[in-house]
């Protein structure tokens, strides 16, 4: 099974006048493609600024951060702002608690929308294989605002997993659903990244989403795991 991520004793700091906090401390982890990590802790320790840095939307302050993509391994510690965002666009998928769907786009065009940003145009079944395989099948011609918060996960789930990206990035990604709906998000994020082979890192506070991953990091605040 080939590593697709490997963090090695990063850190990061932030100021608060005088005073420096380490919010992320010396961590080291590494996970293979297909493999799950589930990172939980109270709010505050660290979990959204860890998605950030494995990202690229925050910089590491010290450590190494490798990324392995089709063609080498990207050493996201050294590169600029610029390459990073290419990267996140290209390379990661992202979930997000509130879903993030643009409204004025129909269910499939949120779903294209990363291929249209990255300008491919070869990925229209993709999309809609997705989605028949997410139970969305017909609601492709639909707008969020009539979806179900369970439906709206779903579309950013597919809309992420669109490029096969190597990783996958989803912050409190059942925060805002109910119990079924939940189960039912979670289930599909875990599966399907096992199934096509994605690293998969979760931020949540759910210990019954958390216990699904084949690994788990907690963080306590202060950037201590």
């Amino acid at each position: 099974m080939p590593r697709t991520l490997t963090i090695n004793r990063i850190t990061k700091q932030y100021t608060d006048g005088d005073r420096r906090i380490d919010v992320i401390n010396d961590l080291s982890f590494e996970l293979m493609s297909g493999e799950s990590l589930a990172v939980t802790g109270p709010s505050g320790s660290g979990k959204s600024t860890l998605l950030n840095l494995l990202a690229g939307v925050l910089p590491v302050d010290k450590g190494e951060l490798v990324l392995d993509v089709p063609g080498g391994a990207v050493c996201m510690h050294d590169a600029s702002e610029r390459e990073r965002t290419a990267i996140r666009r290209q390379q990661i998928g992202y979930v997000y608690q509130f879903f993030n769907l643009v409204p004025t786009l129909t269910v499939l065009e949120n779903v294209r929308l990363p291929a249209r940003l990255n300008r491919r145009r070869d990925l229209d079944k993709r999309a809609a294989e997705l989605l028949q395989n997410f139970g969305l099948a017909d609601r492709t011609g639909v707008y969020p605002e009539v979806l179900s918060g369970g439906e709206q996960q779903r579309v950013a789930v597919a809309r992420a997993l669109l490029l096969s990206p190597p990783l996958l990035l989803a912050d409190e990604p059942t925060g805002n659903l109910d119990l079924a709906n939940t189960a039912q998000v979670a289930n599909l994020l875990f599966q399907t990244a096992r199934e096509i082979g994605v690293a998969l890192v979760i931020a949540t506070h759910n210990p019954e989403v958390a216990a699904m991953a084949d690994h788990q990091l907690h963080l306590t605040g202060g950037g201590a795991p």
